[in-house]
């Protein structure tokens, strides 16, 4: 059974800081999150470029992940109780991530044959925070961990509408964290190519642009109630679909067939048409190879009155947090009345966003590329 699924509420914390509110002020202001941060650069003695989620939450909650991935989740709720929503029998709740608590992690490793706490051990698990999330809400639906990569947040938003659609949960809270930028972490990007640090963001990560470099790498806690029932709702997710490139654990497949067919099958899940799709919400990382396959895919699937914009530039790139932030500012964009593409710095794609602009009708895919060969599209009605 299909359903019409909305997105009523959402939570955020980011390198811009706690609440949704930080996450859109920054993007509004065209000003990166990301600081010149000492150790991060090519060596501990130098500074680079990074996004950190800022202290802050709960202190019973326990370590900085499981406080940003709790208010991310609380917040989320509270805004959909605002617009209109009221739990059902069996809210479910998907966690996404892919280094989770990673602080917590090396802290654990430095102790060797000393014991943690029990407590802070326990909470490193991944079932933890989902634990304490449905234990102080006395949710009851099912409960997940999943991990896509960087198209964690896709996957996790399109899980969600197959439970709602099969009758498995009456709503859903996806969350996805990633609290990963430890300069062990980033400096092997870094060494992959991939994650530059010894620039400032607009000038390393320009997405469908000349002279583009690589990401910033950043943070992020990131959450959305989506639930069946008639609510004050952001946007509407009518269907998507996602893929593999079975081709290489980092590369992406040179050949974009099958980058391609994951787009169309998410518009044929959605019985949308691509000429009703007005903007593209790339997963834009700024790297070459992202850019040569979204520009193949803007150019096979969509036509040319499709706009494509990254935010990367202004979020960084969070990893696992990366696609649910994208998800959450389509939202954001519609209620705000401003879709907050970055101004572009050098010469760029035809179709690519001149900078802020006031939103036009249309549908918005939202495609996510996640390393290893994870292709996944989301198509959603902001009307």
């Amino acid at each position: 059974m299909r359903s019409k699924t909305d997105i009523c509420g959402i939570g955020a914390v980011t390198a811009y800081g706690w609440g949704r509110d930080s996450l859109w002020e920054g993007l509004a202001s065209g000003v990166p999150c990301a600081h010149f941060v000492d150790g991060f650069g090519e060596t501990p003695e130098l500074p680079g470029w990074v996004g950190h989620v800022p202290e802050g939450g709960r202190p019973r909650d326990g370590s900085l992940h499981a406080r940003a991935l709790l208010a991310a989740a609380r917040e989320a709720i509270e805004d959909a109780g605002a617009r209109g929503w009221s739990p059902g029998r069996r809210v479910g709740v998907i966690s996404g991530g892919v280094r989770e608590d990673l602080r917590t992690w090396d802290r654990l490793t430095a102790l060797g044959e000393e014991l943690m706490y029990r407590r802070e051990f326990i909470g490193m698990m991944p079932s933890t925070p989902i634990a304490s999330l449905m234990s102080e809400f006395g949710f009851h639906g099912p409960s997940m961990a999943t991990s896509a990569m960087c198209a964690t947040g896709s996957a996790a938003v399109l899980t969600a509408k197959m439970w709602l659609d099969a009758g498995m949960a009456d709503d859903v809270v996806v969350v996805t964290t990633d609290l990963s930028a430890t300069r062990t972490m980033v400096r092997n990007f870094v060494h992959c190519g991939v994650a530059i640090t010894d620039a400032p963001p607009l000038d390393a990560c320009r997405p469908f642009q000349e002279g583009t470099r690589g990401f910033t790498f950043s943070e992020a806690a990131v959450a959305v109630v989506l639930t069946r029932r008639k609510t004050d709702s952001y946007a509407t997710v009518l269907g998507g679909a996602m893929s593999h490139e079975a081709h290489n654990a980092m590369a992406l497949d040179p050949d974009p067939t099958n980058a391609i067919a994951a787009v169309t099958d998410a518009l044929e899940n959605a019985n949308a048409d691509a000429a009703d799709v007005r903007y593209l919400n790339a997963h834009g990382t700024g790297t070459k190879l992202c850019h040569r396959t979204e520009s193949r895919i803007l150019e096979a699937v969509f036509p040319s009155s499709t706009e494509i914009y990254s935010i990367k530039p202004l979020t960084g790139h969070s990893q696992s947090g990366s696609a649910l932030t994208e998800i959450a500012t389509i939202c954001l964009a519609a209620r705000h009345d401003l879709v907050p593409a970055p101004k572009p710095v050098a010469d760029g794609h035809p179709q690519l966003m001149d900078g802020p602009s006031r939103p036009e009708s249309g549908l918005t895919v939202k495609t996510s590329i996640g390393m290893g060969g994870y292709v996944a599209a989301v198509v959603l009605d902001t009307a």
